[in-house]
């Protein structure tokens, strides 16, 4: 996130996106987007927030994904951004070709082609702990 990038309070992100804020908390839970904080703990999206935030509204209202789906998706987007960037950096005409394709790739997930990401996605993990007494244990 570069310094004079402008960051979006919850109410505004969730304007943009046309997604209520419980959405977007939502999202965060899942480790879809980590907004940053201020010091009196206000969520601020920036504009690489967004077009994360865009990209799993596609996925889930227009190809019906379900969150684990996204979050496969997001993880490929990362990947495939990636191999573009490593390819183009090598300066040969036909590695442009494959990373033009991999753009194409990425509109299909509903992507911007043309991001950069400075992150890859957080995985969300739960674990669960259950206690059980020494009576209840299996042998």
């Amino acid at each position: 996130m570069q310094e004079s990038e402008p960051l979006y309070v919850i109410s505004v992100a969730s304007r943009l996106l046309q997604l209520h804020p419980q959405t977007l908390r939502k999202y965060e839970r899942e480790g879809f987007v980590a907004p940053s904080r201020t010091s009196g703990n206000l969520r601020l999206y920036s504009g690489e927030d967004i077009e994360r935030l865009k990209q799993v509204k596609y996925l889930v209202e227009e190809q019906g994904i379900n969150l684990a789906g996204v979050q496969m998706a997001l993880q490929l987007t990362h990947e495939i951004r990636g191999l573009q960037d490593e390819l183009r950096s090598r300066e040969r005409g036909d590695y442009d070709a494959i990373a033009t394709a991999l753009g194409g790739l990425l509109e299909l997930m509903g992507a911007s082609p043309d991001v950069e990401e400075s992150r890859p996605p957080r995985v969300a993990v739960e674990v669960r702990v259950s206690k059980r007494s020494r009576n209840q244990e299996r042998p």
